[in-house]
């Protein structure tokens, strides 16, 4: 699928191919920011039982907009975006039938950079029964930006995890494509010793890859939903495809043995996202028998 990682496509390993002159935009100062987050649950509440955070990276007050059994959480990133050499690590834990959603309150800027690689880690742990929804806000990658995002899921048997990316290459508003640099965005998630999704994607800054039909062809936004921990039946992976009816872009929907995966390639962000949350709310209402509800910080 969209700029799945190929080895007869995109080699395992080498350089950006374009140099990168250029200081980060910005400001030059890195940071090594942190965020650890634990979840309890006691008596049909969802709470932050333990929670540590480094600048930049920050957490607003928790709110319950659909009652005490589901914790929403905002992360912020307070340095405004993502420079070359930043490294950033986010940790969570959810105690067995904890429930928490995630979100951020607007796209991440990842800026471009003077050959240094920003990397952010990513690490969720789940124990059983627990159920975790990760829905960041896009991310905008500059021309020039060299980034590696890897997230690993260590799911429990019964446990869960919805999650989702949504990536534009270039500020496209001003005409800019992603031409140099380099991106990847590495994805795990196991139940035990047992892998359930791993996905590995690779987009190195170039013109011929920007517009090669085994790359972007043309297109500035990717996205990939997934919904890991149960079985999916073929209905509701029919219905998944139903509700793509996007107009500036290419949608396709994947069953797993245990979850499945939605993917996008257009133009819009926005179409990316429309599509994404009815998906997930599909998937609350038919799977969980919860009503939709979107984050506030989204309004």
């Amino acid at each position: 699928m969209v700029l799945q990682q190929n080895a007869a496509m995109i080699p395992a390993q080498g350089n950006p191919p374009n140099p990168l002159p250029n200081p980060p935009e910005g400001g030059t100062q890195s940071w090594q920011g942190r965020l650890n987050l634990h979840y309890d649950w006691h008596q049909g509440t969802t709470r932050i039982g333990q929670s540590q955070a480094q600048a930049p990276l920050k957490l607003q007050r928790p709110f319950y907009p659909e009652g005490p059994a589901v914790c929403h959480t905002v992360m912020l990133h307070t340095a405004g975006g993502i420079v070359g050499g930043d490294r950033l690590t986010v940790t969570i834990h959810l105690a067995p039938q904890a429930q928490a959603l995630v979100t951020t309150p607007a796209a991440c800027k990842v800026y471009r950079s003077n050959g240094t690689e920003a990397q952010q880690a990513i690490d969720l742990t789940l124990a059983a029964q627990a159920r975790l929804e990760w829905l960041p806000q896009e991310t905008i990658v500059f021309n020039q930006a060299i980034y590696r995002q890897t997230l690993r899921v260590n799911l429990a048997p019964t446990a869960e995890w919805l999650g989702w990316e949504i990536n534009r290459f270039g500020r496209t508003a001003r005409g800019e494509e992603f031409v140099a640099g380099d991106w990847r965005s590495h994805t795990e998630v196991w139940q035990g010793d047992r892998p359930l999704w791993l996905d590995r994607q690779w987009l190195p800054g170039d013109p011929a890859r920007l517009h090669s039909p085994h790359g972007l062809a043309g297109f500035p936004v990717v996205g990939t939903f997934a919904w890991v921990g149960q079985v999916v039946t073929p209905e509701l992976v029919a219905t998944a495809r139903h509700l793509w009816s996007g107009t500036r872009g290419e949608g396709g929907v994947t069953r797993l043995p245990l979850g499945l995966v939605c993917r996008y390639r257009g133009h819009s962000s926005t179409e990316a996202r429309q599509w994404f949350t009815a998906v997930w709310q599909m998937i609350r209402q038919t799977c969980w028998q919860r009503k939709a509800c979107l984050p506030r910080v989204w309004s």
